[in-house]
């Protein structure tokens, strides 16, 4: 990837550096229901993430800006993006591919109550199997092509830039499995934190991740509170 300073090579301008970051939190994700398409807002917490995403990606933009930032239209990602575009003073634009994948009918249940309430469905998507149906929403497979295709689209409009794209955490498994060679099958190891700042070098050769899982701008205001807790302030 190319940074200021230096001259570009062929290479370099034909990657692309993209900066996934899932949105900040919702009611949704504390209380486990499938969220999928459902168009959930961020909750307060969520909304403070956002706060201290924003100020984080200002400084590091300080050094080397960001080109472009995207978002999926669902709010909880959208207004995750929208903290950062104007902190930046960046256009947000929206991207649909890169929206949550639909589950169908388990969208609004408890993950503890979806065998009981929905065991087909449950167990289409417990299987991870690409071609199995989920009924009311998108195969693996279908979502897999879908996020791929929408990614490499945002890619080939940014060749030797650097983007913003907030998502979803199941985009984010596509996106690390496709990168690193994870089969969908397999178990994934790797973390999808809320506001996480994941890094992916797209080329024309392959996808490789830079950096995964970077949510230090929300721990250090943990600490800083449990400090002033600590010290009665």
């Amino acid at each position: 990837m190319h940074r200021a300073g230096a001259p570009p090579t062929e290479t370099s301008t034909r990657m692309t550096e993209i900066w996934f970051i899932r949105h900040g939190e919702t009611d949704w994700n504390v209380a486990r229901r499938m969220q999928g398409w459902q168009d959930i807002d961020l909750n307060d917490t969520g909304r403070a993430q956002a706060g201290l995403l924003a100020a984080r990606l200002a400084r590091d933009a300080a050094t080397t800006p960001f080109d472009a930032l995207y978002s999926s239209d669902l709010a909880r990602a959208r207004d995750t993006a929208q903290a950062v575009s104007e902190q930046l003073a960046l256009r947000l634009r929206i991207e649909p591919g890169v929206r949550e994948r639909s589950f169908g009918v388990l969208e609004g249940i408890d993950l503890e109550k979806i065998d009981a309430l929905q065991p087909e469905a449950a167990a289409a998507w417990k299987s991870r199997d690409p071609q199995r149906p989920l009924a009311g929403g998108e195969s693996l497979g279908q979502f897999r092509n879908r996020v791929i295709s929408a990614v490499e689209d945002v890619a080939n409009r940014h060749h030797g830039e650097r983007v913003l794209l907030f998502t979803h955490g199941g985009v984010l498994d596509i996106v690390w499995r496709h990168a690193s060679g994870l089969p969908l099958e397999a178990p994934r190891e790797v973390e999808l934190r809320n506001v996480g700042i994941n890094r992916v070098v797209v080329a024309a050769d392959g996808w490789r991740i830079a950096g995964w899982g970077d949510v230090a701008h929300t721990e250090a205001e943990v600490a800083a509170r449990d400090d002033a807790s600590v010290l009665g302030r």
